[in-house]
């Protein structure tokens, strides 16, 4: 999704301006940050089976002046917050890293995952401004720009910058974010089993990552961190061999979780029926409060119906998806060049 037309006229004039810009009308899918064993370094990509659209929109479109406008299920929550769109903060970081100021646009934001849900709703519509922005004006930054942009942006608004939703929102796949993502970027893709699902279920309630990630300690003993880096470099290879007895013991988050979980009514619950329901793991999403569980394709409905009902017995009603890995990541809804 990288290239070089960049030779815009300015200032901007209308007639020269229509012949280098183009409306673009992107997706960027919802994701699943740590994947319980690579707290701030996993991040997989969600496409439901049933073929619907789980992740956010962003259109842009040349303009008299600049203009922004919400839309969406969840487009209500964001029109009473008494701060500048998240949208409108990538786009002046765009033109910042762009090195020039961008032309009049209509921008606008179809806000289709929730808020503070664990589902990577704010890098979705981060991926999202970038890609539609990428492919109106002709692709200007580079693949690392991007990438680097997206974590910036994470961090806006409290969190910190962190990439792990980024990268799999942006690139498709399940993306391992090695040293130097945010400044140098890198996002290796890792393989996944075409049979297995990931089950996630949102409850009806909304986490503040920054919530979320104040529960954290900022300081880990060093046998925790040997534990943690131990158990992700064995996802990595169980991944690579196909060893699911090996992928069942190390899908778990044994950094994160402990302190998070209590945030999240029922999560033992939920997480002690979807493993008596036939899943590999199961563990928060993100910062949560959405659960996600790993299964085979055959087990998914079962672990679904018995995830959403222990959060039912703790009062919550709930959101559920099956979805097999989005290995496109961000991409247009219109002709023309795009994310893919």
């Amino acid at each position: 999704m990288a290239g070089s037309r960049t030779s815009l006229p300015q200032p901007w004039d209308h007639a020269a301006m229509d012949a280098f810009l183009r409306p673009a009308r992107a997706f960027a899918p919802a994701s699943i940050g740590n994947v319980a064993a690579g707290f701030d370094l996993l991040g997989a990509a969600l496409a439901p089976i049933d073929g619907s659209l789980l992740g956010d929109v962003v259109t842009a479109a040349p303009a008299e002046r600049p203009a922004f406008t919400l839309s969406g299920p969840y487009a209500e929550g964001l029109a009473r917050e008494d701060r500048p769109n998240l949208v409108l903060r990538v786009a002046e970081a765009f033109a910042a890293r762009w090195g020039r100021p961008l032309p009049p646009l209509a921008l606008h934001l179809e806000k289709r995952l929730p808020l503070a849900s664990g589902l990577g709703s704010s890098a979705s519509s981060i991926v999202a401004t970038l890609a539609a922005l990428q492919a109106a004006l002709g692709d200007p930054l580079g693949l690392a720009d991007l990438l680097a942009l997206g974590a910036e942006a994470e961090g806006f608004y409290g969190g910190g910058p962190h990439a792990d939703n980024i990268a799999p929102s942006l690139l498709g796949g399940l993306r391992l974010l090695t040293p130097g993502v945010g400044a140098g970027a890198d996002a290796v893709a890792l393989p996944w089993p075409e049979d297995l699902r990931f089950v996630v279920v949102h409850p009806s309630m909304a986490l503040p990552t920054a919530a979320s990630r104040g529960a954290l300690p900022g300081a880990v003993p060093l046998g925790e961190a040997v534990g943690f880096a131990g158990n992700l470099a064995a996802l990595v290879q169980a991944l690579h061999t196909g060893d699911r007895e090996l992928l069942a013991r190390c899908l778990r988050d044994p950094l994160a979780e402990p302190h998070r979980a209590p945030l999240v009514p029922g999560f033992r619950a939920v997480q002690a029926a979807a493993k008596e329901a036939g899943t590999l793991g199961c563990s928060l999403s993100g910062s949560g409060p959405s659960v996600f569980a790993v299964a085979g394709a055959d087990r998914a409905p079962a672990v679904r119906a018995a995830m959403t009902a222990a959060f039912a017995k703790a009062g919550l009603g709930a959101d559920a998806w099956i979805c097999t890995l989005d290995r496109r990541g961000a991409r247009c809804l219109t002709e023309g060049p795009c994310a893919s």
